[in-house]
């Protein structure tokens, strides 16, 4: 199996959705061998690359709240994320572009080292690091075993820029308007961040579903003559 899932660091939903899936598929059997490719999607590609406002002003201003009603909002996702296990720190997220480190993600994929995924949602939603940080950006690779001068010269190029659009156009096609959004197998889709429960759920489905089709026999001709059995 393999689950294709379109995502943006800045969404906290997108971070929610994969410790989300995380947590089914370490609750499935052969869950550890299902395929998960990480998808770019920008939710801003016009974000800045240095921060330019608070996230409370920010959603204040995009979701016509006040300032109060934007801190209760904020803080009921962060409640979400807590109640995942991670330690939430949205109100202080500082948001910046992220198109490098989508571009790094794939570099990153392509080396076998996915893991560096939870870093880079970690540390924007808890760490609070800026994205956009070309330092930043090393610093996580190194930590998830990445060659620091590869990693150097990736970012200070155009490289896997035309991976990152790759993403964006299929979502374009596909009509994915919201991360985060998943694609099972080609062909199953979930958008938003499910319950652990329901994917869960719907995996198993999935599994169950191909795995018996994959299995049905019926009557065929071979070279030693034909199997007329049903």
């Amino acid at each position: 199996m393999k689950i294709e899932l379109w995502s943006d660091y800045a969404c906290p939903f997108c971070y929610i959705g994969e410790k989300r899936l995380e947590k089914a598929l370490a609750e499935i059997d052969g869950g550890d061998k299902v395929e998960v490719e990480f998808k770019s999607f920008e939710l801003d590609p016009y974000a800045s690359r240095e921060v330019v406002s608070s996230t409370l002003d920010r959603f204040a201003v995009k979701y016509h709240l006040s300032k109060e009603e934007a801190a209760e909002r904020i803080e009921a996702i962060s409640r979400m994320g807590r109640n995942e296990g991670i330690d939430f720190r949205y109100i202080s997220t500082r948001y910046t572009n992220t198109f490098d480190s989508l571009r790094l993600t794939k570099y990153a994929q392509a080396k076998g080292k996915s893991e560096i995924i939870t870093q880079l949602f970690d540390a924007y939603f808890t760490k609070n690091l800026e994205l956009a940080d070309h330092d930043v950006l090393k610093n996580i690779a190194g930590q998830c075993g990445l060659d620091s001068e590869e990693v150097s010269a990736v970012l200070a190029s155009d490289r896997y820029a035309a991976e990152v659009r790759t993403d964006e156009q299929e979502a374009m096609e596909r009509d994915i308007h919201g991360v985060p959004y998943f694609l099972i197998n080609g062909k199953y889709t979930a958008s938003g961040a499910q319950p652990t429960a329901m994917l869960k759920e719907a995996i198993e489905k999935i599994l169950a579903e191909e795995a018996s089709a994959a299995s049905l026999e019926g009557m065929v001709c071979g070279a030693n003559g034909c199997n007329f059995a049903q």
